[in-house]
């Protein structure tokens, strides 16, 4: 079958993940609308597998709110403006909380470590890399969230994280086929994040995220929810 889930990612994991990877990103790419129908058969035979897998998939799904699981087979509910709107409200908070937090612990080899994983957007954008790009963008975030040591954060982050990650992914992909001219400005709202940080001026790192996260979130709402599949 064609996938929508970039394989160079799905390496080394369990086949339910990948398969949950994979639908995952066609319910929110829109490719599998909602209120269509699968069966766990379907479903299975398209990834020539057994349907154990395809039930541990289905239940990762069914917790996330994407789909409903039926006797008559699933559901795909998809995802609303409304949805993307709590998961971005939940996003900030966590990382409001984090970048607070952070700036009281923070030192050159943190800062570095950031820095380097900023360099590595900017070559991806150069390569017109759109996947290395969502994946060190994700990396941002989860490396300042890991330098916290907070593990409830961090099970609240993991939580959100499949569908803010397959989120970026298709957002990223319609940036750099449609609007690459605004990707210059989200790294430098990353770098801008790391400087905060580093002043530990709380004022400046509120307006530091406040300008990242409303344009992230723009972003993947227009790449969603209004640009033409």
């Amino acid at each position: 079958m064609n996938t929508e889930f970039p394989a160079s990612l799905m390496e080394g994991l369990p086949l339910g993940e990948k398969i949950a990877n994979e639908l995952r990103i066609q319910i929110i790419g829109g490719k599998l609308e909602k209120g269509s129908v699968l069966s766990e058969n379907q479903i299975a035979a398209d990834f020539g597998t057994s349907r154990g897998p395809v039930r541990d998939a289905l239940k990762t799904l069914s917790n996330e709110g994407l789909i409903r699981l039926e006797r008559m087979g699933v559901v795909i509910l998809g995802l609303t403006p409304e949805d993307m709107q709590e998961i971005y409200d939940v996003r900030i908070l966590i990382e409001g909380f984090i970048l607070e937090r952070l700036s009281h612990d923070f030192n050159e080899s943190r800062r570095n470590t950031l820095l380097h994983i900023i360099d590595k957007m900017e070559l991806a954008a150069k390569h017109n890399d759109d996947v290395d790009f969502s994946r060190y963008d994700m990396e941002f975030h989860e490396t300042m969230i890991r330098y916290c040591n907070h593990q409830r954060i961090f099970r609240l982050w993991n939580g959100i994280r499949p569908i803010i990650f397959a989120a970026l992914l298709v957002a990223t992909k319609n940036r750099f086929t449609r609007a690459v001219e605004g990707v210059p400005q989200l790294i430098h709202q990353h770098r801008s994040i790391v400087d905060a940080i580093s002043e530990g001026d709380q004022e400046h790192i509120r307006q530091a995220a406040k300008d990242h996260y409303t344009e992230a979130f723009k972003t993947v709402s227009q790449s969603l929810f209004f640009f033409e599949r």
